[in-house]
């Protein structure tokens, strides 16, 4: 795996930490939330594709719209 992938995939995993404890919900298994970070770094990945754009700005916005 690539580099920046893995930086990706880092920052979806604490922002999905973050989101869980902002909502007052138990943490799931780590291997849980990594594989779901790793779905959303791939969404995030199509959407750049089909759009362009930074893909991190479309992690941000993605999390950000999920409130």
């Amino acid at each position: 795996m690539r580099f920046i992938r893995k930086q990706e995939e880092k920052f979806a995993l604490k922002l999905l930490e973050w989101r869980y404890k902002q909502q007052e919900q138990p943490l799931p298994d780590k291997a849980v939330l990594k594989q779901h970070a790793a779905d959303i770094v791939s969404q995030a990945h199509d959407i750049a594709k089909q759009r362009g754009g930074n893909v991190m700005a479309i992690l941000k916005d993605m999390f950000s719209s999920n409130r």
